[in-house]
This record gives C-alpha cells, structure tokens and sequence, in this order.
C-alpha cells in the first residue's frame, strides 16, 4: 500500500543514520533513556539553541498539549488547520479565521486585520499551513511577532513543515537571537515530519521566555524521550548534510508531482511550500469517492478531510508527497480515472 495520508520526509530515512540505529537496537532497547537536563542539551546542539531556551518532546503532540495547558484567554487559529491545537481548548477560547480565498491563501496582513478586531491573548500560526499548504515568508513572520510583542500577546509559531519550503535554510525562527527579540514567541517543530522519523517520536519547543520552558520541563513526564530519539540526537549532527540533502531533493520532488497533478483534469490544486497538496476535487468526483477508488483499484491511501473545519465537508482532499517513484504511480492511478 501506497500511504498519502501520512506526512514524513521520504528522503532523509535513507540516510545512513537509520544504519546506525539499527546497529545500535540492542543496547537503545535495554537501556533507559537519560533525563531532561541531557536531552535538553543534546536538542540544544542539534538545533543551535540555548538549552534554557528549548524543550524535547515525545513528538510534537506532547509539547502541545503542556504548552495549551499554560495558555489563558482566547487563542486565534487560522482555519483549516492541524486540528490538535484547538482541540487542546475549549470551544470558548478558540477564535477562528477563514482566509476568503478560494485557495485558502491568507498573509501577515490579513490575519492582523482579523484579530485586531477581534482581540485574542495568544496567536497561532502554523507554517506552513496544514492542509492548505499556505507559507508566509519571513518578513511576514516578523511583523506578526512583532504586533503580537507590542501587545503582550502570546506567539505561537509551528515550524513543523518549513524545511520543506524553497529556501527553507533561511525560513526558520529557531535562532537565539530572534526568539530573545521577541520573548513572547514560542517556536514548535515536530522532527517526526520533517525528518521522517514518526516513530522515534520527537518534537521541539523552544522560546526565550525561560519561566514557560522551565515550568512545562517539570510537567511533562519523567524520561519523556525515549532511547531511540535521544540516540537519534546524540549522532544526528553527523549527518546534517544528509538531511539537507533531502530536503533539497525533496523541494524538487513536489516541483515535478504539482506539474503533473495539474494535467489531472478533476483536481484544482494548491500552491505548497510543504510536504503535501490540498486539493479541490471537481467533478464527476467527490473526495470521499476518490479516495474510496484509490484505496480498492490501486492500494492508495489518502485523506479525504472531512473532519476538518473552515472547509466544506467532501469537498477538498489532502496528499502527501513521497518520492518520484512513489508519485508517479499515484499520477498514473489518476490518469486512468480521467
């Protein structure tokens, strides 16, 4: 089966730090993982950030889920979104924007347009956007960061995505100096997705605010890394180049899908900077149909988004994007059902 629900880097695992893993299994398996002061340490030499600045998770979710616990008052969302942060909140906190663009594109300057008038304690954006696969570049970051500094507010920005963007060595706001610029920002990556690594589960939050890293380092759970993940971060500086590598490959490998997606004649399909399209089905096909095709003619799993919200329901379907092997049997599957 051809898995396009599930988004990971299809590159970087064929680096050979999954060879040193696997040469490692009996030991990391008999083993007890170190505590946070370690991990928090090795994360902070794999990212470039001050250990007092950054948090390791077991995965993203984890992060998110202490992270909501520490937040009062309203918290805008752009919809639709990765659903795990408002559904970490009350109905009450959440304040929704959609973007009235027919390709969900939305700008720094539309979503301080929305929540100036309507006023929330804390901002999320994620970055690129899930599903929409919407980018704001880094100027555009920066003037949310800095309207929400001006205000107190609270600036959540997940990065969990950018490295698949053009550019991405660039793109980051994990860096010392503009996390300390700005201390009401908190930066979360998930290395599951970017790294293709899900089941090591491994996650980052970082921010300058010191007071917000220690507190949520005493809730989240003792050895919450395992010993594969803290492994993972101990050898990972050694193969930087590779995941550059695949990222790099990557970046072309979605070049090459979203030009032949766009010869299918029943998808409209939106720009991305990450690793997936959000797309409009048109007829004679609806999503939940297609994907009920291609999962029984030709062993393909994909996502019809219909638990998301801001979307109208069987409409828009979301596909990873593996590599070029894997994309072109996808495209020949939905040639045949032009």
């Amino acid at each position: 089966m051809l898995d396009y629900c599930y988004l990971v880097n299809p590159y970087f695992n064929r680096s050979g730090i999954i060879d040193e893993m696997q040469a490692h299994f009996r030991t990391l398996v008999s083993e007890y993982p170190a505590g946070m002061a370690v991990n928090s340490a090795l994360a902070s030499t794999c990212w470039g950030i001050k250990p007092e600045y950054i948090i390791p998770g077991n995965g993203a979710a984890e992060l998110i889920k202490a992270l909501t616990e520490n937040l009062d008052g309203k918290v805008g969302v752009v919809r639709p979104t990765f659903e795990e942060y408002p559904n970490r909140l009350s109905a009450e906190q959440v304040v929704t924007f959609v973007p009235q663009d027919e390709s969900f594109r939305y700008g720094a300057s539309d979503m301080i347009k929305f929540f100036g008038a309507n006023p929330v304690e804390t901002l999320l954006l994620i970055n690129p956007d899930n599903p929409s696969g919407n980018f704001i570049p880094l100027e555009g970051v920066h003037q949310l960061a800095q309207w929400c500094e001006e205000r107190g507010m609270r600036f959540v920005l997940d990065e969990s995505f950018v490295d698949f963007s053009v550019g991405y060595a660039h793109n980051s706001f994990l860096d010392n100096s503009l996390m300390e610029k700005y201390p009401h920002m908190c930066v979360l990556k998930s290395i599951s997705k970017s790294y293709g690594v899900p089941g090591l589960r491994l996650g980052i939050l970082c921010s300058a605010d010191t007071d917000l890293i220690a507190r949520m380092k005493k809730q989240v759970s003792i050895w919450n890394i395992n010993s594969f993940a803290e492994f993972f971060m101990q050898i990972y500086p050694k193969y930087r180049t590779d995941y550059q590598k695949a990222c790099d490959q990557f970046i072309q490998a979605r070049a090459d899908f979203e030009v032949a997606l766009r010869k299918i004649p029943f998808l409209r399909v939106m720009p991305s900077q990450a690793n997936y399209f959000f797309l409009e089905v048109l007829p004679p096909y609806k999503p939940k149909e297609l994907c009920a095709i291609l999962l029984k003619r030709f062993n393909i799993l994909a996502s019809a988004c219909l638990a998301k919200k801001g979307i109208e329901p069987d409409r828009y379907m979301r596909i990873a994007i593996r590599n070029h092997a894997d994309n072109e049997r996808f495209i020949q599957a939905l040639k045949e059902l032009a």
